[in-house]
C-alpha cells in the first residue's frame, strides 16, 4: 500500500447524524396574562437518553457537530369559531449560560453553537394540513468539550387584546448535555 498522506478533516468531531427536535407547547395566555414563562413551557425531545421530557427543566442530550432545531408551538392552535387564528410564539434567542464561573445568571462569554438563527416564519396561509410555527436552529460546535450547557429562550409573545408583543425569558433553565465522541 502507497504512503498516501493523512486527510484533515474541516470539522473533527462533526457527526452525520440525525437532527434533534427540541419541541415546546407554551400556554401562551398564561405567559402573557402572568408576564412570565414560569409553568408556562412544556418542553420534549428526541435525543436518547434526555431528561426532564414534558418540562422546562429538559436536557437534551447531544453530541458535538448536531445540528439542534427548536420548534414552538401555542397549546391553541385551532382556527376559532370566529375565523380569527390564535397568535403564534416565536424564538427571538437562545442565550447561553455562564456555568465555568459558577454564575449560570450570566450569559456564557464562550461560543456554543454555530446559530443558525431562526428559519422561515409563520405562513400567511394556513391549512389544517400544514404545520405552522417558528423555529430556530443550531449547529453545536464540532470542538465544544463536554458538559453540560445550560441556556434560556428570549420568546416574543403577541397580546390578543391590545395586538402588542411581549418579550419574556425563560426562568427554568434547560440545558445541553454535550456527550463525547466515542
Amino acid at each position: 500500500m502507497l504512503n498516501q498522506p493523512e486527510i484533515k478533516k474541516r470539522n473533527p468531531g462533526q457527526l452525520n447524524s440525525v437532527q434533534l427536535n427540541v419541541v415546546t407547547v407554551i400556554d401562551l395566555h398564561r405567559a402573557v396574562q402572568s408576564k412570565s414563562l414560569k409553568d408556562c413551557l412544556y418542553m420534549v425531545d428526541n435525543s436518547v437518553g434526555g431528561d426532564g421530557q414534558g418540562t422546562a427543566h429538559l436536557q437534551t442530550h447531544c453530541k458535538q457537530g448536531q445540528v439542534i432545531n427548536w420548534i414552538i408551538y401555542p397549546m391553541e392552535m385551532e382556527k376559532r369559531p370566529d375565523g380569527n387564528w390564535p397568535p403564534m410564539p416565536k424564538i427571538n434567542n437562545i442565550v447561553f449560560l455562564d456555568t465555568e464561573r459558577g454564575d449560570e445568571d450570566c450569559y456564557a462569554e464562550r461560543k456554543i453553537m454555530i446559530e443558525l438563527k431562526y428559519y422561515g416564519g409563520v405562513d400567511l396561509i394556513r391549512s389544517p394540513y400544514t404545520p405552522v410555527y417558528y423555529y430556530w436552529a443550531g449547529i453545536v460546535l464540532s470542538d465544544l468539550p463536554p458538559g453540560v450547557y445550560p441556556y434560556r429562550f428570549i420568546l416574543e409573545l403577541e397580546q390578543e387584546e391590545k395586538k402588542e408583543k411581549v418579550y419574556l425569558n425563560t426562568v427554568e433553565k434547560p440545558s445541553l448535555k454535550v456527550l463525547p465522541i466515542s
